[in-house]
């Protein structure tokens, strides 16, 4: 279970906004997390919390398909990012980094600014105890959950060298990639 405050974005949130192209020459995670959401909300940092959570509306992740921008949020401390959907090289890059991202179609209309959310990947449910609501998503793979539990894929596969050629099975990942172009 995953739970935080959550902070809310628009639409096409691209790689660029998440983490700035003029700091990627930074590998130390905490200078790296110094700089996410910067250019899109100036005072993200000031505000967001270690496990708060991203709520998004379509195509987050836009853009490039460099994995420094789920990395940011990762080493900023963000819980999970939940989106109508993302953009397919984020997604992946989020779990490959051990990144919690769930989308469901229309959760962004659903969940206000500053809400108090908790997150169940296994079983797909999303729980807003600010007003009381519940939404049910597709649950996250199995496999997808068990390279979160390893904290990335790195980890995951070097724990399980067997397991590289293994296919994911989707549990219905409605909305990633292509499928979710509007």
């Amino acid at each position: 279970m995953i739970r935080g405050r959550v902070w809310k974005y628009g639409k096409n949130v691209d790689t660029d906004a998440i983490y700035p192209a003029r700091y990627l020459v930074y590998f130390e995670p905490a200078e790296v997390a110094k700089h996410a959401m910067e250019d899109i909300d100036p005072d993200f940092l000031s505000k967001a919390k270690p496990g708060d959570i991203l709520v998004a509306e379509t195509n987050f992740g836009t853009g490039s398909a460099r994995e420094q921008a789920a990395m940011t949020l990762k080493f900023a401390g963000i819980g999970a990012v939940l989106a109508d959907s993302f953009n397919r090289c984020f997604y992946r890059n989020a779990i490959n980094n051990a990144l919690p991202v769930l989308s469901m179609r229309g959760i962004s209309q659903q969940i206000d600014e500053g809400d108090d959310v908790e997150i169940d990947l296994e079983h797909g449910r999303i729980i807003d105890h600010t007003s009381g609501k519940e939404f049910q998503a597709a649950p996250m793979p199995e496999l997808l959950q068990k390279i979160l539990a390893a904290n990335g894929a790195i980890a995951y596969y070097r724990a399980h060298p067997a397991k590289i050629a293994e296919p994911v099975k989707s549990a219905g990942a409605a909305c990633v990639g292509e499928s979710c172009r509007e």
